[in-house]
Order: structure tokens, then C-alpha cells, then sequence
């Protein structure tokens, strides 16, 4: 008679799994909790002190850490040492092995959990057994998912056994989730002791979906999001439209950085391959996406849009009539879904923009390394600034200065962005040199900038974009400053009466 074991904290889907089992001639060790959720279903399984000799000890931390458990797990079925061993230790081998573990993930995200309860939900005898079982899959069928159930069961019904490459298939699936368990209990302790850049980096990601293809159609991809709740398009709803794609990911996921900059305002930002096309504030969300349109009308086309705030139907009016991938936003008017669904393939995504952005690292990947930083999430208010040219900025200005500091921190280096009227008329982004951005994005402006104000996300090193600033009619500047030329472009500001400030911080987004 084979024989499984049998402990579980997740009992989805367990008593027909095991009465499968029981029904095709497997005996059913279990433990705790499982074996009672067995029992009470009127199965009869064996308790785990039965096998062992040796009762539960330590509130149930050890009960299954014993010889006659992992011996009859690992031993080699094809070893005839191995075999003679058990045989006198009165050891039989165990030939299934069926574990999912505490729960430490929900654990550690609930509201106001104790670090003591944390502790507790680090699963030990689980891992162990599941180790054990897959290092032996050549005997051992080893589940830990109980999406494996049906395959399992079937198997086991049309062959009297699982297949060799079905056993491999789930002692990998068992190593990689013994991996990532390990890995939120390191991430969690070490977050704990304070160690920012550990000697060693374990970073864990569920998939959320396979993708149709990656950047282009002949590589593949697939959607992957972190272990904890964060402001994060993985976690936004879709309600309408076609599969995302890999592109639509990093669109959308640049437009919602984009967005949080904007608190507390109505704000609606435009955006194409990575770089924000159009950014309007307004004292609505329709006002808002007028200024986000009108600031670049060709670029948005074919672009991701997100909104802080509902969509009305005056505003889905205006957006149906052009192409767009996606619109995200809180949420949707009931009018505003009717017409925008009548779109086959526009992607409509809802994402709560009011959660807290608890993004502390970015992680980009080089050829066989990961570069680790901080997020950008310096904040730049009126008081931080220092003048450095004869004339002051105006009120006005100061406003439109500070919107477009909140911009340019999002747009590719080089990186230069005209404001006017609280919305952005010129992006110039990701240039070879500085100048050239800025002649982008005054081409992109045309008439409209003058009278316009100008950021830039890096010192200038020679005073010719500021020379061109001034032709165009730009009136005040906001940028770092700490170039070693800094005075020729101050000089430059002064002869033509321009307003200059310094942020003291740079914003390089490559």
C-alpha cells in the first residue's frame, strides 16, 4: 500500500484530493489541524505521532522533524543499502507528500500584527518534508499547490501512478516556492535590523500573466509583481479591452509615477514610450485632460492616459475620439463606460491613486547583475529654492516652475520641459546633449513658448540652452546648478531680465 502524508494549512480543494487517494489505495498519514479536517469529512487517517513514536512536542514546532518521516522520504528506492536501513529501523518509505505552508505573507501583511505572531508563521517541518520529497521525486510525488490536485489524481487514476516528468515538474515547482518562502522571511528580518544593501539579495515576484510577446513580437515576456500591496499597476483592475502587452506595462506603469506627483490636484498625463507627452492640471479632470491633449495632439495618439480622478461622461466623450491604449483611473462613471466600451480594444484599468507610494527600492537589470537604488521620491517645495539671478520669479511663475520640476524628474536625460498655463507645451527628452533636448522641446512649444517657464533635470554646462530659452521667450528657469560655468549662465539670465533658480538636487532618469 503506498502511503501519503498529508498537512496542509490552505485545505482548498483537500477532501476530494484525499479521498482520491484513499479511493485508489493510498493510506493517509496527516497531522494537527489536517488530520481533524480529515476525520470530521469521515476519512480515517493515521496521526503522525503513530508513525514516529514520539508525540507532538513544543505547541506543534516539531512533529514531523524525525528520522521516520525523512527517512522513509529520502531513501533511495534503487539503493539496496538504503532499503536494507529502513528495513531494520522499521522505517517504511512514504511515496507521497502533500504540504503547503503557514501562511507567512498574509501574516506579515496584516494591520497591527505582532512580531511574535510573525515568528510563528515561519513553517519549519514543512519546508523540510517538501525538500526531502523533492530531492527523491524519482520516487517521491511531491504537491504543494493545490492547483496540482486534478493532474495529480488523474494520473493516478489512468496510470496507477504519476509520471517521472510530472514528479519533476513538481519538486522544481517546490524548490521555487521553498525559495521565495525563504526569501519574505529574509526580506522581512532583514527590513527589520535595518540592513539596506545586504550582503546577499533574494527579491521573490508571482506572475500575474504571460504576455503576447515582449518589446517586439519575436521575444517572449511575462508580467511578474512583487509580495507586498503597493501602488502598482500589477495591482490595478482591468474592465475592458485586449491583453496587456509587455510595451503597455512600462507605459502604464510611467504614467502612474507620473501621477503621484500630483496630489490633491486634478491631473491627467499623457504619455508615449516611457516619456510623458502631455501633463495638464486643471480645477476638473475634463479641464485637466484638455490641457494634457492640447499640450502635444499628435504624440498622445496611440498613448497611455492616467487620471487621480473619476471619469465622467464629458471627459470619455472627448477621449473616444481618438486611439489611446489605455486610460486608467480611480474609477469610471457607469456613462462613461458605455461609450468608452463601444471601443473593442482600448484597455480601461482602474488603479486606487490614493494609496500611499511605499516603493522603497528600484531594481534594474545588466547583463548578469542588478543595479539597487532608492526610489526618486525627492520632494522640492518653494522654500528649498535659491535665487540666483538679479530678478525674482513671480508668483506665478514660482507655480509653474514647480509643476515643471515635478515633470522633468519623469522624462528620459537629457531632459528638458516647457510650462505654461499649468500645463506642459514642450518635452524635450532623452538627447545626447543638453541643448538638443531644449530645442525640442521649444520646436514642440512653438508660439506658446513665450512666456513660458523651463526646467531642466541637470545643470547646464555651457550657457547656450539657456541663450536658446531666451529666444524662444522663456521667462524664469528652475534647474540644480553646480556647474563650474553656473555664472556664465547666470550672466546670460541677468542681461535679459530672466528669473533663475537652483534646486540643489539633480533628477537623472536613464
Amino acid at each position: 500500500m503506498k502511503r501519503a502524508l498529508v498537512s496542509v494549512s490552505d485545505k482548498s480543494g483537500l477532501i476530494p484530493f484525499v479521498q482520491g487517494l484513499v479511493d485508489a489505495g493510498y493510506e493517509i498519514i496527516s497531522t494537527g489541524g489536517t488530520k481533524k479536517a480529515l476525520e470530521e469529512a469521515g476519512l480515517k487517517p493515521i496521526g503522525i505521532s503513530e508513525v514516529t513514536g514520539f508525540p507532538e512536542i513544543l505547541d506543534g514546532r516539531v512533529k514531523t522533524l524525525h528520522p521516520k518521516v525523512h527517512g522513509g522520504l529520502l531513501a533511495v528506492r534503487s539503493n539496496p543499502d538504503h532499503m536494507k536501513q529502513i528495513q531494520e529501523l522499521g522505517i517504511d518509505p512514504i511515496d507521497m507528500v502533500v504540504v503547503n505552508l503557514y501562511p507567512f505573507k498574509q501574516t506579515v501583511q496584516k494591520p497591527g500584527v505582532s512580531h511574535e505572531e510573525i515568528i510563528e508563521n515561519i513553517d519549519i517541518g514543512g519546508p523540510s518534508m517538501l525538500r526531502s520529497a523533492s530531492k527523491n521525486y524519482q520516487a517521491v510525488t511531491v504537491v504543494c499547490d493545490p492547483a496540482d490536485y486534478d493532474v495529480v489524481l488523474a494520473e493516478i487514476k489512468e496510470k496507477g501512478d504519476t509520471t517521472p516528468e510530472t514528479r519533476e515538474r513538481l519538486a522544481a515547482k517546490v524548490f521555487r516556492t521553498t525559495a521565495q518562502y525563504d526569501a519574505m522571511i529574509a526580506d522581512y528580518l532583514t527590513k527589520k535590523t535595518g540592513e539596506e544593501f545586504p550582503e546577499k539579495l533574494t527579491i521573490t515576484f508571482d506572475k500575474v500573466q504571460d504576455l503576447r510577446y515582449g518589446e517586439n513580437p519575436h521575444q517572449k515576456a511575462a508580467f511578474y509583481k512583487g509580495m507586498k500591496p503597493q501602488y502598482s499597476l500589477a495591482n490595478a483592475k482591468q474592465l475592458h479591452g485586449k491583453e496587456l502587452s509587455y510595451n503597455n506595462i512600462q507605459d502604464g506603469n510611467a504614467a502612474i509615477e507620473i501621477l503621484k506627483e500630483f496630489e490633491g490636484q486634478h491631473a491627467a498625463v499623457g504619455l508615449k514610450h516611457m516619456n510623458p507627452c502631455g501633463i495638464g492640471l486643471g480645477n476638473s479632470i475634463d479641464e485637466a485632460w484638455d490641457k494634457c491633449f492640447e499640450a502635444d495632439p499628435v504624440s498622445i495618439f496611440g498613448g497611455i492616459v492616467a487620471f487621480n480622478d473619476e471619469v465622467n461622461e464629458t471627459t470619455a466623450e472627448k477621449l473616444s475620439k481618438i486611439f489611446l491604449e489605455i486610460i486608467i483611473a480611480p474609477s469610471f462613471s457607469q456613462d462613461a463606460l458605455d461609450i468608452l466600451t463601444k471601443k473593442k480594444n482600448i484597455r480601461l484599468m482602474t488603479l486606487d491613486v490614493t494609496q500611499s507610494v511605499n516603493n522603497t527600492f528600484k531594481y534594474t537589470n545588466v547583463n548578469d547583475g542588478l543595479l539597487v537604488q532608492e526610489m526618486d521620491t525627492k520632494q522640492i517645495n518653494k522654500e528649498d529654492l535659491r535665487c540666483v539671478t538679479n530678478r525674482k520669479p513671480t508668483d506665478e511663475e514660482m507655480d509653474q516652475l514647480l509643476f515643471a520640476w515635478k515633470v522633468v524628474k519623469h522624462v528620459k536625460s537629457n531632459a528638458i520641459v516647457l510650462v505654461k498655463d499649468n500645463m506642459t507645451i514642450g518635452v524635450g527628452a532623452g538627447q545626447m546633449n543638453r541643448v538638443g533636448s531644449a530645442e525640442i522641446a521649444i520646436k514642440e512649444a512653438g508660439e506658446k513658448a513665450k512666456g513660458s517657464v523651463m526646467s531642466s533635470d541637470a545643470f547646464f554646462p555651457f550657457k547656450d540652452t539657456v541663450q536658446t530659452a531666451i529666444e524662444a521667450g522663456v521667462t524664469a528657469i528652475i534647474q540644480p546648478g553646480g556647474s563650474i560655468r553656473d555664472q556664465e549662465s547666470i550672466d546670460e539670465c541677468n542681461a535679459h531680465n530672466i528669473a533663475m533658480v537652483f534646486t540643489g538636487v539633480r533628477h537623472f532618469k536613464h
